[in-house]
């Protein structure tokens, strides 16, 4: 598994997600229930994981919505 984006916005994660399933990509979130342990302030970033094989694919699905990997 390869991080492909690190955010604080979950509506973001949700985006990238849902186009990389239209593309028949498994996007896989991780750290979604940090808030609890941050008091739901937000600040703790969430990751979304790819399989390596996806990676690159992913990337460019990113690039072409015009969302910034970081």
């Amino acid at each position: 598994m390869k991080e492909l984006l690190r955010t604080t916005d979950p509506l973001l994660i949700t985006r990238v997600t849902d186009l990389l399933e239209g593309e028949g990509i498994a996007a896989f979130p991780l750290d979604q229930h940090m808030s609890v342990l941050e008091g739901s302030l937000g600040i703790l970033p969430r990751r979304l994981m790819v399989a390596d094989r996806d990676l690159f694919m992913a990337r460019a699905i990113l690039r072409d919505h015009d969302i910034v990997h970081e």
